[in-house]
């Protein structure tokens, strides 16, 4: 079985995420992992549980995926649930530069597991998190970059 994992903090979850999610999914992979991370390092605005409940609602639709949440060193993650690939999106040059050091790193701590970049859809280049929260703590509509119940969430945060 082809097993990819798809890592991130997902903070929240978009309509970005979702496509890759989808063409990872229906064309390149068996089964893909979508791999919620508890990043200690990063100051998130929804909990662990929150991110993987919705990330859940968002890709309910698509049965040949499992949103998981993980701590530690992904390639062990990854090895653990049989996955060879490591999915990551890549949306501007200076993702490129970040995503490669990782890359390379991964490779050394095993070498048997490889990345894999995707682009995203024309529609969600410009699409991260951090936008999405921006624009909702600033009372702006999300509805076209984020599911309903991801939309919900956030306005609740920020009420």
């Amino acid at each position: 079985m082809n097993i990819a994992v798809y890592p991130g903090t997902f903070d929240p979850f978009t309509n970005g995420h979702k496509d890759l999610v989808q063409r990872a999914s229906s064309n390149i992979f068996d089964k893909v992992y979508i791999c919620v991370a508890e990043n200690s390092k990063k100051d998130t605005l929804f909990s662990l549980s929150e991110r993987i409940h919705l990330a859940e609602k968002s890709l309910h639709e698509i049965k040949n995926i499992e949103v998981i949440g993980f701590s530690g060193l992904l390639v062990d993650f990854a090895e653990k649930l049989n996955a060879k690939v490591i999915l990551r999106g890549l949306r501007v040059v200076s993702d490129f530069e970040y995503e490669f050091q990782m890359s390379s790193m991964n490779k050394k701590l095993n070498n048997n597991i490889e990345s894999i970049f995707l682009t995203p859809s024309e529609s969600y280049a410009f699409l991260s998190s951090s936008l999405v929260k921006e624009i909702a703590e600033l009372g702006g509509d999300i509805s076209k970059f984020v599911n309903p119940e991801v939309r919900a969430a956030l306005e609740k945060k920020y009420k």
